[in-house]
């Protein structure tokens, strides 16, 4: 089995955890350390790998292997208890629109022990601590490229317009009857979303709930932007 983690202090119990879950790289300070710590009660050995991180249209990560990030070891042996620590930085001068990658931490199956306990599961623990390579000013911005209802399904596309990345922490939706009454509510959780990135979220608004509500209230807040739009709801809106 394959565990992976992408922002958690944590360990898995047995495990190790990482720390800081993330690193950040301006003008004044291009590199850092990371610091992994063996919780277990035996000796692992982990390897080290670093990939761009971008987005599609869906919002999608996408991990390209780059070789943008310098980092050291690549390869380590923690005793029990043990703690070292992975130095990183930042290849190029500062860009324009921040850069973002992600060190992928990964422990290296014991294939002995693998094979002594076939018959149990075999939990492989990985880290991907983000790295942000900071650009030289910041702009930070989003918008709503699409708020839509069709056949009872909302659409709602939110655009980081800003040259740094944003963490949507939540898109809210209420729905009111004429008289304010709350006749549907709903909250959707949020993740990263890089610079010039989009992501939709479509969601099926119950019939019943559809056809008393005559606005939408759409929110979505994140830690570099609040955006809202209210929609009017016709009854044709919510037939299939």
């Amino acid at each position: 089995m394959f565990v992976l983690f992408f922002a958690a202090g944590n360990a898995f119990p047995g495990e190790f955890r990482v720390s800081p879950i993330k690193l950040e790289f301006t003008a004044n300070a291009k590199s850092g350390v990371i610091t992994v710590i063996n919780e277990g009660k035996t000796k692992m050995n982990l390897q080290v790998s670093a990939s761009e991180w971008t987005q599609d249209e869906k919002g999608k990560d996408v991990y390209t292997e780059t070789s943008d990030i310098v980092f050291y070891p690549k390869i380590m042996a923690l005793e029990a208890g043990e703690q070292r620590v992975i130095r990183a930085g930042a290849k190029g001068p500062q860009p324009l629109r921040e850069k973002t990658y992600r060190l992928f931490i990964e422990e290296i199956p014991d294939q002995k022990k693998a094979e002594e306990g076939k018959s149990q599961v075999s939990i492989v623990i990985r880290f991907a601590p983000p790295i942000f390579v900071r650009p030289i000013v910041e702009s930070r911005s989003g918008s709503l490229e699409k708020v839509e209802l069709a056949k009872g399904k909302l659409t709602v596309v939110v655009k980081n317009t800003g040259n740094v990345h944003g963490t949507i922490t939540a898109v809210t939706l209420l729905g009111k009857a004429s008289d304010g009454q709350k006749v549907y509510a709903k909250d959707i959780a949020g993740w990263y979303l890089l610079n010039g990135a989009s992501r939709p979220y479509e969601v099926i608004i119950p019939q019943d709930a559809c056809m008393q509500a005559s606005t939408l209230e759409v929110t979505v807040k994140a830690d570099t932007f609040t955006l809202s739009r209210t929609v009017n709801v016709l009854k044709e809106m919510c037939t299939p």
